[in-house]
């Protein structure tokens, strides 16, 4: 298993940009993807972007798809998420997570992180 820590939220105002990361501790293997949701009060997690460990490919949600933008380095074992033109609905915690299988189904998550757009 890997650790995750999601770090980089904050306070920023719509317009803004911030950069999210998140530090896997412990082996990622070539079969991991790597994702990115958030969540609000009250609503279900939303799932933003997801990046395959292995060959590198990426896909967003159509919410985000155009301003936010998830890579990694793989010398650090960390994953970003590049975000853009930020509206005040997209305050949310933020969290990553791992999917071992790259079967859609995420075993280990972070502890989140907040993102808070003023307007």
């Amino acid at each position: 298993q890997v650790r995750l820590v999601e770090s980089g939220g904050g306070l920023v105002q719509a317009g803004g940009s911030l950069r999210l990361s998140c530090a896997a501790s412990g082996p990622i293997f070539s079969s991991y993807k790597l994702g990115w949701f958030r969540q609000t009060p009250g609503k279900a997690r939303e799932f933003l972007a997801v990046f395959s460990w292995s060959g590198g490919s990426t896909y967003y949600a159509d919410s985000v798809q155009g301003r936010f933008t998830i890579s990694r380095d793989n010398a650090k074992n960390t994953v970003y998420l590049q975000m853009n033109s930020l509206k005040p609905e997209d305050t949310a915690i933020y969290y990553c997570a791992a999917d071992y299988d790259g079967n859609g189904s995420y075993e280990s998550w972070g502890q989140g992180t907040q993102v808070t757009v003023s307007s």
